[in-house]
C-alpha cells in the first residue's frame, strides 16, 4: 500500500484549501481538478495512485481540492473563476512554489488558462486536459449544454436524485463500467468530493465560464491532450483551445474515457513528460506472470489463546522471519503478512511449490502448522503490494487446503509438468467471487 502524502492546508481570504506535495522533480506541476476531487480518497484508487506517482516521478507535484469541494472549506452561493484562480495562487505560496506548469483538467482548465494569462511570471507552463473555453452552448461554440433549458434541467435533477452512486460511470469512464471495485470505489470519491446541492452549484458555474477572449493572450507553451472519443467534452473543445492559443501543441489521444487516470493514463503521462522535460518515461510494466503463495497458520486463534499475546507476537515474529529466509531462499517475492499468514509470489510455479513444502517443514520447529495455496496468474503491481483476480483466485484455494496441505489450480498444475511433482485431484469448486468453475489439486511430494 502507497504511503499518502500528508494534507496541508493554504489560506485564501477566508477559506482553507486542502493540498499535498508529492515528489522531488525538478519542477513543479500543480494539478487544477476539474469538476470535483477529494485529494485523499484520490490514492484509494490504485489507477488513480498509479498515475499519480508516475506525475511525480519527474516533478514536485502539487495536488489541491477547490473551494468547496473535497477536504476544502465547504462555501454557500456559486464560487467564482477569479476566487478560483486566487485558491491556485494560495496553494502555490503554501507549497513554496514560486513557479510551476499547470495541469488544468477539464473544467480545471479555464481557471489554469486565467492564471497562466494573469501570472506568467509564474507559470512555467500550461498542459489541458479534456477541457473547455466556454461552458455553455453558443452559434459559434456549439458543444456545450443550452443554459435553462429542459434537457439540462432535466440532467441536473438526475444528479441530485443519483448522487451518492457512480454516477455515469459509462459516460465519465467507459472502460471501467462493469469493475464493480472500481464503481464502488468511484461512488465514495464522487460522495466525498461533493454534496448534491454543491455539484449542481459547481455545473452552473461551469456554465457561466467563458475564457475565449483571453487565449490569444497567453504567451506560456501550451499542450492541449485530448481523447478522440471523450463521452463528456467534444474534442472539438480541445481543438478550439490549440486553434487560438499561440503556438499552443495539440495531440489526440485514442480512447473514450474522461476520466484522465483510467483508460491507457500512460500517453497522457509520455505527453506531459516530454512537454515539461523534453524526455519520454520508460513506464516499467506494471501487469505480470506470477505464481502466488498464500499461506496460513492453522488454528491460529486457538494457539493465541493458549499462549497469552506476548508469547503469541513472539511466535509470529519469529514465523515471519522464517517466510523472508525461505521465500528469498526459493527466489520469491515476500509481499506482505497477512496477520497468521504471508502473501509471496514467484516467477517460477515449481520453486513456489518447493518453498511452500520447505515451510511446512519447517515452522513445525516452532509448534505451528500451516496449509498453502498457490495459482498462476497475470497480476498488477502496486507498489510493494500486489493485486488482480488471480491474487482472489490464490486466497480462495488457500482456504481449501488443511493442514501441512499445498492446494494449486489446475494453473500451476500443467505449468509444472516434468518437474517431479505428483498431484491428487480433489474435486471441482466454485470459488468465492471467481466466475466459473475451478479444478483443484494437492500437490504431493
Amino acid at each position: 500500500m502507497v504511503t499518502q502524502p500528508d494534507t496541508k492546508f493554504a489560506q485564501s481570504g477566508d477559506v482553507s484549501i486542502a493540498y499535498q506535495v508529492v515528489g522531488h522533480g525538478p519542477l513543479d506541476f500543480l494539478v487544477v481538478p476539474g469538476f470535483v476531487s477529494h485529494v485523499e480518497q484520490a490514492w484509494e484508487d490504485p489507477s488513480f495512485t498509479r498515475f499519480l506517482l508516475q506525475l511525480a516521478s519527474f516533478s514536485r507535484l502539487i495536488l489541491f481540492d477547490k473551494r468547496g469541494t473535497g477536504l476544502s472549506d465547504r462555501i454557500s452561493g456559486i464560487p467564482t473563476l477569479e476566487q478560483r484562480m486566487d485558491d491556485v495562487r494560495a496553494v502555490l505560496d503554501a507549497a513554496g512554489s514560486q513557479r510551476a506548469a499547470l495541469f488544468g483538467i477539464s473544467e480545471g482548465g479555464p481557471m489554469s488558462v486565467l492564471f497562466a494569462a494573469t501570472y506568467p511570471e509564474r507559470t512555467s507552463g500550461l498542459v489541458l486536459y479534456g477541457t473547455i473555453a466556454r461552458g455553455a452552448w453558443a452559434p459559434d461554440y456549439p458543444w456545450g449544454p443550452k443554459p435553462e433549458n429542459e434537457e439540462t434541467e432535466a440532467w441536473l435533477a438526475g444528479w441530485r436524485k443519483e448522487w451518492g452512486g457512480p454516477y455515469s460511470v459509462e459516460v465519465w469512464a467507459p472502460s471501467m463500467e462493469k469493475d464493480e471495485r472500481f464503481r464502488q470505489w468511484y461512488a465514495k470519491y464522487l460522495r466525498l468530493s461533493a454534496s448534491p446541492a454543491a455539484v449542481i452549484n459547481i455545473f452552473r458555474m461551469n456554465m457561466a465560464i467563458d475564457v475565449r477572449a483571453i487565449l490569444p493572450t497567453i504567451h506560456i507553451p501550451t499542450l492541449v491532450l485530448h481523447r478522440v472519443g471523450d463521452r463528456v467534452i467534444n474534442i472539438e473543445q480541445g481543438r478550439f483551445f490549440a486553434e487560438h492559443i499561440p503556438g499552443a501543441k495539440f495531440v489526440e489521444l485514442s480512447g473514450d474515457d474522461h476520466l484522465w487516470w483510467v483508460g491507457d493514463s500512460e500517453a497522457i503521462v509520455n505527453e506531459i513528460q516530454e512537454f515539461l522535460t523534453g524526455e519520454r518515461q520508460t513506464i516499467a510494466p506494471d501487469r505480470v506472470l506470477a505464481t502466488i503463495l498464500f499461506t496460513d497458520i492453522v488454528d491460529s486463534t486457538k494457539h493465541a489463546a493458549e499462549m497469552g499475546d506476548r508469547r503469541w507476537r513472539d511466535l509470529l515474529d519469529s514465523h515471519n522471519a522464517l517466510m523472508h529466509k525461505e521465500i528469498s531462499r526459493f527466489r520469491g517475492r515476500a509481499i506482505k503478512s497477512t496477520g497468521d499468514g504471508f502473501l509471496a509470489t514467484f516467477d517460477g510455479p515449481a520453486r513456489a511449490i518447493r518453498c511452500a513444502f520447505a515451510i511446512s517443514d519447517e515452522v513445525r520447529r516452532l509448534g505451528i502448522e500451516i496449509r498453502a495455496g498457490l495459482h498462476t496468474g497475470e497480476i498488477e503491481l502496486i507498489g510493494e503490494d500486489v493485486g488482480g483476480i488471480a491474487v482472489h483466485i490464490a486466497a480462495r484455494v488457500l482456504a481449501k487446503a488443511a493442514a501441512k496441505e499445498v492446494w494449486v489450480s489446475r494453473t500451476v498444475k500443467d505449468l509444472v509438468v516434468g518437474s517431479g511433482f505428483n498431484f491428487s485431484e480433489r474435486g471441482v469448486y466454485d470459488l468465492k467471487g471467481i466466475p466459473g468453475e475451478w479444478r483443484l489439486f494437492t500437490a504431493e511430494r
